[in-house]
């Protein structure tokens, strides 16, 4: 394992968007990359967003660094199912965040021995 790897286990976020569209998942992915440093993002191509299926848009961000600018309400057109998996603390940031952003929903909470993943559903505010 790399010393790489060690010093972001506990501050990296992998936030996976579904259910909406290709808009409101930049919006939210917009809202964290204000307050967090992005660090990888997959976004399915304009392919996948016309055939039928579900699409996720990832993005993985690092809760200890980026600007950390203050964020405010964003609209949305519809609902955004968002999953956060990651160190406690750090999934933890992620949802204060999105909640100053977004009404949010916790639909589901697993955790595990050293990371937790977080169901949510955000909408409008």
């Amino acid at each position: 394992m790399s010393d790489v790897y060690d010093m972001h286990i506990d501050t990296d976020v992998c936030v996976q968007l579904s259910d909406c569209s290709r808009e409101d998942a930049q919006a939210v992915f917009d809202v964290l990359d204000h307050v967090y440093e992005l660090e990888d993002m997959k976004v399915p191509g304009t392919q996948a967003a016309t055939t039928p299926g579900v699409n996720v848009w990832t993005a993985t961000f690092d809760t200890a660094a980026g600007p950390h600018e203050e964020v405010r309400p964003v609209p949305l057109t519809g609902m955004v199912g968002a999953v956060l998996i990651g160190g406690y603390h750090a999934v933890d940031e992620v949802e204060k965040t999105l909640a100053t952003s977004f009404d949010i929903q916790s639909l589901q909470s697993v955790s595990g021995d050293q990371e937790t993943e977080a169901r949510l559903l955000l909408a409008s505010r």
